[in-house]
């Protein structure tokens, strides 16, 4: 697997969280994102049942453009 880095939260106050990946091989999403609390895992739930292994993750807002250019499979951010 190889995984292109798309972009990063750059407010993260630990510099790393959440990010954004493409896995080359398949061009499936790699999302590194914040854990969400219990009442938003039971939401999710009424409509999409957690299996194991899966976890729900939250994204900041500002975080949209990165996600389109991985979705859209637009230029690649630097490091």
């Amino acid at each position: 697997m190889t995984l292109r880095f798309i972009g990063k939260d750059t407010t993260s106050e630990h510099g790393g969280c959440p990010s954004v990946w493409v896995d080359e091989t398949d061009s499936s999403l790699v999302i590194q994102g914040l854990d969400v609390d219990p009442s938003v895992i039971a939401q999710v739930e009424t409509r999409s049942p957690l299996a194991p292994g899966e976890r729900v993750l939250r994204l900041p807002a500002h975080m949209r453009a990165i996600l389109l250019e991985a979705l859209t499979d637009g230029p690649a951010h630097a490091d």
